[in-house]
């Protein structure tokens, strides 16, 4: 018989139901689920039943079964957040670009001159797996300290087989979070491809899939189609390929100029397109009519100083917005949950309920893990961030929103 846990003096448990019933799209307050004066029972890791502590069903708790009880102090409760959308593993920094860009250069002129992703990539393929193991690790747990439980992290700073794998393999070793990695081998155009890159998207397709296929280092697959990167041809190509091998695909799409990503994302059936910048009112319709999740990135536009995705465009059109950090050394050199969530009620107009939603059950169906995830609701894993403050102020103050507990599967990452 499995061992039973209580979670239990909860002053409001926002259960996320409705949002979850709705597939995290058109969600307003009332879908939050809040349960006052809550507790929610667990066995395996696995949520058995959820309501008001002083309607407990006395049958849920077998005669002679060990029931382990922890007072959550009248604390609120949500489902863990899910960052959906990392570059965590990588050695460096590229501070001296910030002040580039603070004197007037773009992206594509730093990254013309030698800087950019192909700056990371140089430093990531001379660091050790352990070293990157050990930065990782310290990045993935200041994560949890917010409430996440489960990180997307991204390969695509080593722009080679061996250095492309040792990230993912990097990622695989941290321990605590849900880690799930993303293949991005088709990020920039590496030096020794320059001017070729068709021949780097064969080799991708010749070398790295099947490898990945074989080792089982990703679950999904990513591309940056952008002008200067990789055309609409040749994402097309890899990702097609990847699907038929059984990747989930997300697609870098629209960031910098408008390159048909999203409507590819849309055709080919991927699980996310990310930025969404540069969008056009047909993108808007096809991505709220397919199952493609709209992961907007406000801290990385905020760091460009671009334009803003047209969030309240897609979610009033009925598409299933989410929300991340786009964490990396470059253009989003953050890890801050509060900045997001708050860029996103400044500058994209989203109300709390829109934003809360976007990081638990949003960000879950990004990844493919909405079934499990997102939700406190039987069946699904115990997955839970406590906060001392009331959840009206969640994504309120900046830099002010460290969680108080965190727990996955119903065991204590921070406490």
């Amino acid at each position: 018989m499995a061992n039973l846990t209580l979670f239990h003096n909860i002053s409001s448990l926002l259960t996320m139901s409705g949002a979850a019933k709705k597939g995290a799209r058109f969600v307003v307050q009332d879908d939050l689920g809040i349960i006052g004066k809550a507790a929610i029972l667990v066995r395996g890791g696995e949520i058995l039943w959820v309501g008001r502590e002083a309607k407990l069903p006395k049958g849920l708790v077998p005669r002679g079964a060990k029931l382990k009880k922890i007072d959550l102090g009248g604390r609120t409760v949500l489902p863990a957040f899910t960052e959906c959308h990392t570059h965590l593993v990588f050695a460096g920094n590229r501070h001296d670009e910030f002040e580039m860009r603070m004197r007037g250069a773009s992206y594509q002129e730093i990254a013309e001159k030698g800087g950019g992703i192909v700056a990371t990539v140089k430093a990531t393929r001379a660091a050790s797996l352990k070293d990157l193991v050990a930065t990782a690790q310290v990045r993935a747990e200041k994560f949890v300290r917010q409430g996440v439980t489960t990180i997307e992290s991204k390969s695509g700073y080593g722009l080679r087989t061996k250095d492309e794998m040792k990230i993912l393999e990097a990622a695989g070793k941290v321990k605590g979070p849900r880690m799930v990695r993303t293949y991005l081998g088709p990020h920039a155009i590496p030096t020794e491809y320059k001017g070729r890159a068709a021949e780097y998207i064969e080799k991708i397709v010749r070398t790295d899939l099947p490898l990945l296929h074989k080792n089982g280092f990703a679950c999904r697959v990513d591309i940056f189609v952008e002008k200067g990167y990789f055309e609409l041809n040749l994402a097309r190509t890899y990702l097609s390929r990847a699907k038929e091998m059984g990747f989930d695909l997300a697609v870098h799409a629209e960031q910098l100029s408008h390159s048909g990503g999203a409507q590819l994302a849309v055709e080919l059936g991927a699980r996310s397109a990310e930025h969404l910048i540069e969008i056009t009112e047909k993108d808007v319709r096809a991505l709220a009519a397919s199952e493609v999740s709209c992961v907007l990135l406000p801290a990385a536009d905020m760091y460009l100083q671009c334009n803003y995705p047209p969030a309240r465009a897609l979610i009033d059109a009925g598409a299933r917005v989410t929300l991340a950090t786009d964490f990396n050394p470059g253009s989003s050199p953050t890890q801050s949950l509060s900045l997001v969530g708050v860029l996103a009620r400044l500058e994209m107009k989203m109300s709390l309920a829109e934003v809360l939603a976007a990081y638990t059950i949003g960000s879950a169906h990004a990844l493919g893990l909405e079934q499990k995830l997102g939700s406190v609701e039987p069946g699904k894993l115990a997955d839970l961030a406590v906060f001392e403050s009331d959840w009206t102020e969640l994504f309120y103050s900046v830099g002010d929103q460290n969680a108080h507990s965190v727990w996955r599967e119903g065991k204590p990452l921070f406490i």
